[in-house]
């Protein structure tokens, strides 16, 4: 993505396919994304678990969207919002940080997404 940082300002990496709010496989923040889908995490089953049960079941196939569902081990685009309340609550995935946009700043410092790094920062 042309322009687009990453939380260290350097040039944002892809995180996944058909991923983010474009479906670009980036985790860029257009203004028409109000969810702020900056953060490029690899999910696992407590955190799949914990967003079904706040209502965002990410495990389940939604052909209609053309999204195929999410098991343990993906990459996926989230929410900034929701990645930081699953910290909180103790099940925070992993994140790829140089895939992780640079709006995530908003919501998620730094430091802490640091701490889930799965690359050295």
């Amino acid at each position: 993505m042309a322009n687009e940082t990453n939380v260290f300002g350097k040039p944002l990496m892809l995180c996944c396919g058909n991923s983010g709010f474009t479906r670009e496989g980036f985790c860029a923040v257009p203004p028409a994304d109000f969810g702020n889908h900056s953060i490029c995490a690899i999910v696992d089953e407590p955190f799949l678990t914990f967003s079904a049960r706040r209502g965002n079941d990410l495990m389940s196939p939604r052909p209609d969207m053309m999204f195929p569902g999410l098991a343990p081990g993906d990459r996926w685009c989230l929410c900034a919002a929701r990645w930081w309340e699953a910290h909180q609550a103790g099940v925070a995935p992993k994140v790829v940080l140089a895939a992780t946009h640079k709006k995530a700043l908003d919501v998620v410092p730094l430091s802490v997404l640091k701490a889930y790094a799965t690359e050295p920062a």
